[in-house]
């Protein structure tokens, strides 16, 4: 048994850590942090872990991490730079946060308004997007998992771009994103009463952070840069993310191509052509759903695809990486049907 930390276990990320890591074959829980929350348990923060045996809570630097294999660091935006820059050198971890994943630090300042505190360990992180990043996953000490919404649009495009299927100067992503993806912490507009009847799009004309991991990714791919037109809409529901990606190409090709490239993937799942998917379909799990039909403008296909933003887009994603970097079978621990209804 592969001895695991979790850093932020009182967020929604942690929990859903938890959650994941309680049925693993191959991991045992064996600290807990949370900042403003040490001291209590896992059952008084979230109930509906109340049947697990887990540690207590503790702030991170009770943790002997001499004791531990594997540290998932379910932190706050650029807190994972500093607090891992104290962790020993030779533990594995996995950060959810967004402080490592694009690998150029002016990028990351330019996107997030700070200078990155930590390039000597951005120089090492790998991208964890699973399915494109394998190889360098299996070897890697630190590992940046991706946006939720990252992950959504890259994988309705990334096998796209690279086989030249479509028109890279014609790209248009409309996503719609559950409310968890904004994290635990109080906020106004997230109160039910200022969202629940309603949507709204945010972070709107370019703004959106996570369109450093489209630029990144893309252009590598294509070998020139590409910009793709994003926005995402915050929907009032808990969990889950749609997207709908607008794309100049033949829209069986664009289908078979898809299909070709995920095949023998566990979690990437192509409908057949003409069926489109649902959120609801992969609620709790991680699995994402990829449909594609044909717009009545000749040319022109659209690709909608979903996932749980909290399992495939985080904390599922994160433990999928877990796997490979451990040495266990990749699907172990995730092979849980979606909650339905």
């Amino acid at each position: 048994m592969h001895r695991i930390a979790i850093l932020g276990a009182s967020g929604y990320t942690g929990a859903e850590l938890v959650r994941l890591i309680a049925t693993h074959p191959a991991m045992r829980i064996v600290a807990l942090s949370a900042d403003r929350k040490a001291g209590q348990t896992m059952a008084e923060v979230f109930p509906f872990l109340r049947h697990l045996d887990l540690p207590r809570l503790v702030k991170i630097d009770e943790i002997d991490f001499s004791q531990v294999d594997l540290c998932f660091c379910a932190l706050p935006h650029a807190t994972s730079q500093a607090v891992i820059s104290t962790l020993p050198r030779d533990l594995k971890i996995v950060d959810l946060s967004a402080d490592f994943r694009l690998r150029d630090v002016a990028a990351y300042a330019k996107w997030y308004g700070q200078p990155h505190a930590a390039p000597d360990l951005q120089a090492e992180a790998v991208y964890g997007l699973t399915e494109f990043y394998r190889d360098a996953i299996r070897d890697a000490r630190l590992v940046a998992g991706t946006g939720c919404n990252a992950a959504t649009g890259q994988y309705a495009l990334r096998p796209l771009i690279a086989a030249g299927a479509i028109d890279l100067d014609r790209i248009v992503i409309d996503l719609k994103a559950g409310v968890s993806g904004a994290g635990r912490s109080l906020k106004e507009n997230l109160l039910h009463a200022e969202l629940s009847e309603g949507t709204h799009s945010y972070s709107a004309g370019g703004k959106h952070r996570h369109l450093g991991e489209f630029d990144q990714e893309f252009s590598a791919l294509a070998g020139r840069p590409v910009q793709v037109q994003f926005t995402p809409h915050l929907l009032p529901m808990n969990r889950g993310i749609l997207a709908t990606v607008y794309v100049d190409g033949d829209p069986g090709v664009v289908h078979a191509t898809l299909a070709s490239a995920y095949g023998a993937e566990p979690f990437l799942q192509v409908l057949p052509f003409g069926q489109l998917p649902s959120t609801r379909d992969v609620r709790g799990s991680n699995f994402c759903h990829i449909g594609v039909i044909g717009d009545r403008m000749p040319g022109r296909a659209m690709i909608v695809a979903v996932l749980d933003n909290l399992t495939k887009g985080s904390s599922g994603q994160a433990i999928q990486n877990a796997n490979l970097m451990l040495g266990v079978e990749e699907t172990a621990g995730l092979m849980l049907a979606p909650c339905f209804p």
